[in-house]
């Protein structure tokens, strides 16, 4: 009876964090040495992605209004069939060239609002369309021209929580710099508790990616770290970091409170690859999961959640965008290896 009673007992995930500020904290600087982030970034960049960009949010391509992302240096359309299937193809009408994104849709047909020319989603004189995929919290398109790679069916979709469990968020954010930028910042996570204390604190990596030892599965960083809430009130988990395909890092929370909740970091080329001042949009989602029994009100607060975790995610990224712009500032003048 009384095991009964610990098992449904209500704990508070909160903990009273008693460790040392953030001047006493043990540097990392040692740990996080270059090498090994280079050659994390350089089997995460030589994985395949079947030629799949990650465009936005699901819900941000909503029926009878286009969505226009340039990715790569290619202006992409996006819109939803009367049966609230996804479509894409070039964002120039084949017309004159009109910005398909300030068109309209009008049951389910993509309308040029220059001369009214109708596209269906079908092939059409001077247009073709792209393959999409809507995965639920996400679209993808595959451009095979900017990518280069062999095509697949399917873009590498991160394992997530069961559809309908969780919370989920996308954050967007763009920045000067190159994919391989944004990806190299999460692949360090030993800047955490340093760069954003505000956020984090007590991080610890206490595994290492052992390369293609063993296989893809043993190269992930794993790592301890308080969540901050507020003042010295926190949230400690250990969550695992790993990169499926070259332009995407995931963090999963393995243990601890909310585990099996994921942050996806999709790294999206703006401008093409020979650009001079590249641009690359961070396309963030948060898929938030609890096994506890209140869960539910926050999935049904879910509307109202939402702003908070894109938020959040803004603070996190206004700092680092500026680590992945000063990385490429100095590999673009030769004074960082990359």
């Amino acid at each position: 009876m009384p095991d009964r009673a610990d098992r449904t007992r209500w704990t508070s995930p909160l903990r009273r964090r008693r460790g040392p500020g953030w001047a006493e904290q043990r540097p990392t600087w040692r740990a996080a040495r270059p090498a090994l982030i280079a050659d994390t970034l350089k089997r995460a960049s030589a994985r395949p992605s079947g030629n799949w960009f990650v465009v936005g949010a699901s819900r941000d391509v909503r029926p009878g209004r286009p969505y226009g992302r340039t990715v790569g240096g290619v202006e992409v359309v996006l819109w939803r069939s009367a049966a609230g299937e996804l479509r894409a193809g070039p964002g120039a009408c084949p017309h004159l060239g009109a910005p398909l994104r300030d068109s309209r849709v009008m049951c389910g047909t993509l309308v040029c609002h220059w001369h009214g020319l109708a596209l269906e989603g079908s092939a059409f004189a001077g247009w073709q369309p792209y393959p999409v995929h809507d995965d639920g919290v996400l679209v993808w398109v595959r451009l095979d021209a900017v990518g280069g790679e062999e095509p697949s069916e399917r873009p590498v979709v991160p394992a997530r929580p069961a559809p309908g469990s969780g919370v989920d968020a996308v954050f967007t954010a763009a920045g000067r710099c190159e994919p391989q930028d944004v990806v190299a910042n999460r692949l360090d996570p030993w800047h955490g508790s340093w760069f954003h204390p505000y956020s984090f604190v007590d991080l610890t990596v206490v595994r290492e990616p052992h390369g293609d030892e063993g296989g893809d599965e043993d190269d992930a960083f794993e790592v301890d770290v308080s969540f901050r809430v507020a003042g010295r009130l926190v949230v400690p988990v250990r969550a695992e970091f790993t990169a499926p395909e070259p332009r995407t890092v995931v963090m999963r929370i393995t243990d601890g409170e909310g585990a099996t909740s994921v942050v996806e970091t999709h790294a999206t080329p703006l401008t093409a690859a020979d650009a001079e001042q590249p641009r690359t949009a961070v396309i963030e989602a948060v898929v938030a999961a609890s096994d506890r029994p209140g869960f539910a009100l926050a999935r049904a607060a879910a509307p109202v959640l939402r702003p908070l975790m894109r938020r959040t995610a803004g603070r996190l990224w206004r700092d680092d965008l500026t680590y992945a712009e000063r990385r490429w500032e100095l590999r673009s003048a030769g004074r960082f290896p990359g």
